[in-house]
């Protein structure tokens, strides 16, 4: 998470237990901050030897992030729009940095919009991690996770196994994807 420096007291919290959820079920997180240097570190050494690429919505500070990595890039940063509150795009195509002691870092163009439509039911789900040991016990072999009874999915969210706001997330792009998913 970039941005560290506008952690607050009136967001702690919440952002904390946001974050807590994909520790809980095996992310590693880093909180960093391109403005004063926080977390730069730990970001540097997660990245060494390894070829890696910030991709995120436009305004997040993937470029920011890089020119404090790497003071020679210069890369372009954008401010937010005010009128919208939302990234402006700076970086229009993808950029590929090399780390003087190892590794490589690509800069991605911000993302405005996220299309899952090519996405079936079981590419959806494995997206889920943490819904994988329960895949394949429900008592229907169609079951679509919501309704079902003796679906092994809502039975681990009622249990705590998944994480209410993880469900949630998934019933809302299937919402999204309508009779996309089947």
């Amino acid at each position: 998470m970039n941005k560290a420096d506008i952690i607050n007291d009136e967001n702690r919290e919440t952002l904390e237990s946001l974050l807590a959820i994909y520790r809980d079920i095996g992310y590693p997180v880093l909180i960093a901050s391109s403005k004063n240097g926080a977390g730069m570190e730990a970001l540097k050494s997660t990245l060494d030897n390894k070829t890696s690429v910030f991709v995120g919505q436009s305004g997040v500070g993937k470029s920011a992030l890089i020119n404090k990595l790497l003071p020679d890039a210069n890369t372009q940063v954008g401010e937010l729009s005010e009128a919208r509150d939302k990234g402006r795009h700076t970086t229009t195509s993808a950029r590929l940095y090399h780390f003087p002691d190892g590794g490589d870092l690509i800069d991605s163009p911000g993302i405005r919009e996220f299309h899952l439509e090519h996405l079936d039911n079981d590419t959806l789900l494995n997206g889920f991690i943490e819904f994988r040991p329960f895949l394949g016990r429900c008592k229907f072999r169609d079951c679509k996770h919501e309704k079902e009874p003796g679906c092994s999915v809502k039975q681990a969210v009622e249990e705590n196994r998944i994480h209410p706001r993880r469900m949630e997330s998934y019933r809302l792009i299937c919402q999204t994807l309508g009779d996309g998913i089947s």
